[in-house]
């Protein structure tokens, strides 16, 4: 019976352990990390709004956020009335899209998601939603293959055309691939491929081969801008942009940090004095 039990919990064990280790860690894209610190700056914020309205809002709502609520970031009435209202009238109402599902859906093949939490939706275990956002709007390229033309290294094959190509500016994308060639068994020769993608999307292909030896399958993809100052100058815009949604996806995240820190101060303190005073209650009777 107890070797049984032994076995059981052994198994369990074994199973706890296997889903709770990170076996996906390797299989997502890698990212790039999220400039935290525009998520409290309301410069950025306020920037992140004016790109989220002019560029996204005529697919993408906000159906969780009202435009009065844009005050938050230090907008005022007249400013959101004048600046980024164009869908409504009504500094109460949502920030909500014209189109319809159905005709999103006939356009696009899919209806464009609603991007209230898309922060929070993205996250994982392995990174936060923020850092998926930041690098899949810094990742698209042209693709002469792609019905729209263009293509995505964090979202492969992806129905959304880039929007914000005009702020970033053309790139060209070159992807090395490193495997073991087909068929091959324990000795297999590797090859290493490389596909260019020029700035209008067409692809040139070259194939290496490396022989037999101690190789890793890797994949590796770099961007080269034709003008570095404005990519660099697009990544600070999609910065803004992302620190907007992540405000969106909570608003009240940062008063909802600084009540904490107030509680837990206030706690520290509690326990303190209640420490002091039991102490000084049982020092006679003992």
């Amino acid at each position: 019976m107890k070797k049984k039990l032994l076995a059981a919990v052994s198994a369990i064990v074994a199973a706890a352990t296997l889903w709770m280790s990170p076996v996906h860690a390797n299989e997502g894209p890698e990212l790039d990390h999220f400039p935290v610190a525009k998520a409290t700056d309301l410069a950025a914020l306020q920037n992140g709004a004016k790109l989220f309205v002019n560029y996204c809002l005529n697919c993408h709502g906000l159906s969780a956020v009202r435009y009065n609520r844009l005050m938050d970031i230090g907008l005022t009435k007249e400013q959101i009335q004048d600046n980024l209202m164009f869908t409504t009238d009504k500094i109460g109402d949502q920030m909500t899209i014209s189109m319809t599902r159905a005709d999103a859906k006939s356009f696009f093949g899919v209806a464009p998601p609603d991007l209230t939490l898309e922060a929070r939706a993205r996250s994982t275990e392995e990174a936060p939603g923020v850092d998926w956002l930041y690098s899949y709007l810094r990742s698209f390229y042209r693709d002469s293959g792609r019905p729209t033309g263009w293509n995505n290294t964090v979202f492969p094959n992806v129905g959304m055309p880039h929007i914000l190509y005009a702020l970033q500016g053309q790139r060209e994308l070159t992807v090395e691939e490193t495997k073991p060639a087909e068929g091959g068994g324990h000795d297999a020769k590797w090859v290493k491929t490389t596909t260019v993608y020029d700035v209008n999307g067409f692809t040139t292909v070259k194939t290496e081969d490396l022989g037999t030896g101690s190789f890793h399958e890797s994949v590796h993809k770099e961007f080269k801008a034709v003008d570095a100052a404005q990519a660099a100058a697009y990544d600070d815009q999609i910065g803004d942009l992302v620190a907007f949604l992540a405000w969106t996806a909570e608003p009240i995240k940062q008063t909802r940090i600084r009540l904490g820190t107030v509680v837990l101060a206030f706690l520290a303190v509690f326990t303190f004095l209640a420490w002091r005073l039991n102490a000084a209650y049982w020092k006679d009777i003992r």
